[in-house]
């Protein structure tokens, strides 16, 4: 089979509640407004982690783009995912940077030598997968480690649009507004609007948030002036890396945290889909890599396979691999499009919150099927309390530091997870 040589299903698989393959695809119509549902789902994500780090949002959804392309292309087209920036990095770039934000990041060139590196680190780890197969990863990381570690990215995120982006009260009941429109989508209707249930939610909530704001006054109106002045083509800013040892020492372990969520991302797209996926696991660790090296060349974000994705495909049962080709080449046009970007940024910040909330709560849902596909025993001490400190260590945020260095969140999670389970393992 080609590499674009999609088997194609009828349209009448979204009425029945069928599951599209990742080497099968819809109708390209129906292909295209599930690629446009993905590209909605990571926005958020994509353009807050370059934001929280002064890189241009532009330059990173562009990067993202070219990033799950270079990824589809170097796993064969056999695993369906996304490439987003990865919060993986924001820590170990503002400590290398000394980036205090707001603004643009005056000493972003020494961060992406930094990203660069760890691309490198990246791909060496995938190709040695590559050469002697994953039984050492797994050993390190079982389904206990990897369930954890993608629940804990869900868990960790949460804080994001419960903290950050319901600044009044009234923006608050509108993210609930928000996720109760997603979830009657979801419940409530049939075939293709229940597949688009994150877009359709978003769809429904802008619409009562327009209504509410600019009809009754009840909160900040929907501002679409942006749209109208924003050129509909024009050039991203692109940086240029600067390599210096301190930040590349800094950035590069970020790697490992990469690694386990790549594991963690085909570990949870195999059990969703019942194919095993293990012997593409090199060559998507190389093509992460290889997409955050070209993403820190002309100054993008770090990537990594996304995990608001593996929502979406968790509700949708859509696995084609065709849809992240149109959402990467969707967001390749964004990249190069002021007008496009406006579009997005012009959605509620309290809506996007709402989604948010739905889409991380469904990682954390994707960790947790990892440990029932698999059947891990927490009756055991030892799964127990590996998943009971990790869930902790990342939801919590646990930070430790050395020296300059600072480790929290999901990088403690997913070192603390892998060293404590090579720790309890010593007795058997």
């Amino acid at each position: 089979m080609g590499l674009f040589n999609w088997t194609e299903k009828p349209a009448s698989t979204l009425a029945n509640g069928g599951v599209v393959g990742p080497d099968e695809r819809l109708p390209w119509a129906q292909t295209g407004m599930m690629g446009v549902q993905h590209l909605i789902a990571m926005f958020g994500a994509t353009v807050l982690a370059p934001i929280l780090m002064g890189f241009d949002p532009n330059v990173a959804i562009l990067m993202s783009g070219i990033g799950t392309l270079i990824f589809f292309l170097m796993t064969g087209g056999k695993v369906p995912s996304y490439l987003g920036s990865s919060f993986a990095f924001i820590g170990v770039v503002i400590a290398a940077s000394g980036y205090q934000g707001p603004g643009p990041n005056a000493n972003i060139g020494v961060a992406l030598g930094g990203i660069i590196a760890c691309g490198v680190l990246y791909f060496i780890i995938g190709a040695i997968v590559q050469a002697v197969g994953t039984g050492w990863i797994e050993r390190f990381m079982p389904p206990v480690v990897t369930g954890s570690v993608v629940a804990v990215i869900g868990l960790n995120l949460a804080h994001i649009p419960v903290k950050n982006m319901a600044p009044t009260g009234f923006d608050a009941w509108m993210q609930a507004i928000t996720f109760v429109s997603v979830a009657l989508v979801a419940v409530f209707t049939k075939g293709m609007v229940q597949r688009l249930l994150i877009l359709m939610g978003l769809i429904v909530a802008s619409i009562i948030y327009a209504v509410l704001t600019n009809g009754l006054g009840m909160g900040k109106p929907l501002d679409l002036s942006g749209i109208a002045n924003a050129a509909w083509f024009g050039m991203p800013n692109f940086s240029s890396p600067v390599f210096t040892g301190n930040a590349m020492l800094l950035i590069a372990p970020v790697a490992i945290i990469l690694v386990a969520e790549n594991l963690g991302h085909i570990k949870a797209v195999t059990a969703m889909t019942g194919k095993n996926l293990d012997q593409y696991m090199g060559r998507a660790f190389m093509g992460d890599g290889v997409a955050t090296i070209v993403a820190g060349s002309a100054g993008g974000t770090g990537v990594t396979t996304y995990a608001e994705n593996i929502g979406v495909m968790a509700a949708t049962k859509i696995y084609s691999t065709a849809i992240f080709v149109v959402a990467g080449v969707m967001a390749i046009l964004l990249g190069f499009s002021p007008k496009f970007g406006a579009l997005i940024q012009a959605i509620p910040l309290a809506v996007m919150g709402g989604v948010s909330i739905v889409v991380f709560g469904l990682i954390a849902v994707a960790g947790a099927k990892i440990w029932v596909d698999n059947k891990v025993d927490f009756s055991d001490n030892k799964n127990l309390l590996v998943a009971a400190i990790t869930l902790v260590l990342g939801t919590g945020d646990f930070t430790l530091k050395f020296g300059d260095f600072a480790l929290g969140g999901i990088g403690t999670a997913t070192f603390g997870a892998i060293l404590l389970w090579a720790l309890l393992s010593r007795k058997s």
